[in-house]
């Protein structure tokens, strides 16, 4: 087949498959809203570790829609760490409530270093698909230049559907509004930690963070529920 002509189906493909992920926000939002695949509670105990309620800023509730909700703690355990841990669950507006962390980080003044993909085992065979991103910020403090460093992992939960991919979320929405009629609920959930390397203790390299983290994870997903009580559908 002609290279040109190839070229020009490559082209047409591509314009039918950003069409489809580009209407999805286009669709006219039906009156029926899925239920949330998850309840807004956080645990107050995740292994050794203990979280109190960490405060949404006034920002973020201006910017999000009015009817997005949050769950979030800061886990501390006795050898000294910090996990912080952020639920958002979008509304009946989702374009307003629910994004990648790669669109806000910068306007918080932090840059992305890396993004990687990762599957971490949550037990009876299950696996739990992340995304995990390396980030840092430069502060300036009376003439102090200090580089805080930082990992976070994060995933969306729908109805019925755990993912991490922003592709997967989108065409799940499409095939709902398409099919039934429906406008999927999504949760964002995070969960990060900065580099105590340098600055605190114990020092933890990215890798002994990223390691801690992932722990961290495997001891709270069996801890969240959904609205019914049951365990969460992944």
């Amino acid at each position: 087949m002609p290279r040109l002509m190839i070229t020009k189906r490559l082209f047409h493909v591509q314009l039918v498959l950003l069409a489809g992920f580009g209407s999805v926000f286009l669709l006219p939002h039906s009156t029926k809203t899925s239920p949330a695949g998850i309840a807004m509670t956080l645990p107050r105990t995740v292994g050794d570790w203990i979280g109190d309620d960490a405060q949404v800023t006034a920002k973020e509730r201006e910017t999000l829609a009015k009817d997005t909700q949050f769950a979030r703690k800061v886990y501390y355990n006795l050898a000294g760490d910090q996990v912080y841990v952020s639920i958002v669950l979008s509304g009946d507006d989702m374009t307003n409530s629910i994004h990648r962390p790669e669109r806000c980080l910068p306007a918080q003044g932090w840059s992305l270093q890396a993004s990687q993909k990762r599957g971490l085992q949550i037990g009876n065979g299950k696996t739990l698909p992340l995304i995990k991103l390396s980030t840092f910020q430069t502060f300036d403090t009376f003439g102090q230049r200090t580089v805080v460093y930082n990992v976070t992992y994060y995933w969306f939960i729908g109805a019925n559907e755990v993912t991490s991919s922003h592709l997967v979320r989108t065409g799940i929405d499409l095939r709902d509004r398409i099919l039934h009629g429906l406008d999927q609920r999504w949760a964002y959930l995070t969960v990060a930690a900065n580099l105590s390397q340098g600055v605190g203790h114990p020092e933890r390299t990215e890798e002994q963070t990223a390691e801690m983290i992932e722990k961290f994870i495997q001891e709270l997903v069996p801890k969240l529920r959904r609205p019914d009580g049951s365990a969460l559908r992944f």
